[in-house]
């Protein structure tokens, strides 16, 4: 059996509506010279057999007892043969060009271990949302990956299998490498994306274009946002143990942009009053964000203010006027 260049990992737990399009979107890459490799989560509903259908000989189907999304990327990693390593959720889809893409950005550019680009936002049903995530694609550092995240989400990065190799530890409980923390039920990605800038020399680096279809579902949303915040807390404290120099320095400016961004999606589902005690928040942690970012914060703090107040006539301007800055 050829080696493929490419091994894409595809966690499945639960995602029936999504899995086929997520895997059609796989199939019709023009890169072809890869694995999928569909990673058995357990779940309960049929999204497995939907998977079996299909035939073609570069899809494997890896089961495992239910460990959660990192557990699933870890046994997926570990089996994947390809030099280069594509992460994408059963729920998300990519554009065609999307390895081809990337192959040809890591071919160019040796020093670079991750690659990504930007995502267009999509809702249950697949429909194209006003949002794109529009990340920092050059000279990025680990300052900003901490504070702002460049990757954007887990569907969208292509990696060096060396980057993965660079960061792996031993999984005690199970006596095997992980790559990404099990503990973490939330916040993995971006835990995982903190070791390696902080932990290796490769660089992150973006290129032009979007080429993810990120699926957004904002199901339960005061509860998720607290969740989501406390898990990203367990991130700072472990960027605190690798360096805790760093940390001390640019903590509060990653405290205050998560924050912000909550405060956001606070805004985009009507929460008014949580956006804007998360806003107030981030500006007391750092009120130097203003300056930094002076049309994201600004916005951010009026659409929150005016939400609040609920003025409904001002809603469609504000959320325009927020997805632009």
């Amino acid at each position: 059996m050829n080696t493929p260049m490419i091994s894409i990992v595809m966690p499945v737990y639960n995602t029936a509506k999504y899995v086929e399009a997520a895997i059609e979107s796989v199939l019709a890459q023009t890169f072809v010279d890869f694995e999928l490799l569909i990673i058995d989560d357990a779940g309960s509903d049929n999204s497995i057999e939907l998977c079996r259908a299909y035939s073609d000989p570069r899809i494997r189907i890896i089961s495992q007892a239910n460990r959660g999304l990192a557990g699933a990327r870890n046994t997926g990693i570990r089996h994947a043969r390809g030099q280069y390593i594509a992460l994408l959720d059963s729920d998300d889809l990519w554009e065609p060009e999307k390895l081809e893409r990337h192959i040809e950005h890591l071919w160019q550019s040796p020093e670079v271990g991750i690659s990504y680009a930007a995502s267009r936002m999509i809702d249950d049903d697949g429909n194209f949302l006003r949002i794109v995530q529009r990340p920092k694609l050059k000279n990025v550092t680990a300052r900003d990956v901490f504070l702002r995240n460049p990757v954007g989400n887990g569907s969208a990065p292509v990696i060096r299998r060396q980057v993965f190799e660079d960061i792996a530890f031993i999984n005690e409980a199970r006596n095997e490498l992980d790559y990404f923390d099990e503990s973490f039920r939330q916040s993995e990605d971006i835990e995982c994306w903190c070791r390696m800038a902080l932990m290796t020399k490769w660089r992150f680096e973006g290129i032009a274009g979007a080429y993810t279809r990120y699926r957004i579902n904002e199901g339960g949303l005061s509860a998720n946002v607290v969740k989501q915040f406390e898990t990203w807390s367990r991130v700072k404290a472990r960027v605190s143990e690798l360096d805790p120099e760093f940390a001390d320095k640019w903590g509060s400016y990653a405290e205050a942009y998560q924050k912000r961004y909550l405060a956001r999606r606070c805004f985009r589902m009507g929460e008014g009053a949580l956006a804007w005690s998360l806003m107030k928040e981030a500006l007391q942690i750092c009120p130097r964000i203003v300056i930094q970012e002076p049309a994201k914060t600004l916005t951010t703090i009026a659409a929150a203010l005016v939400l609040r107040l609920r003025p409904q006539q001002l809603n469609g301007p504000l959320q325009s006027l927020i997805e632009r800055s």
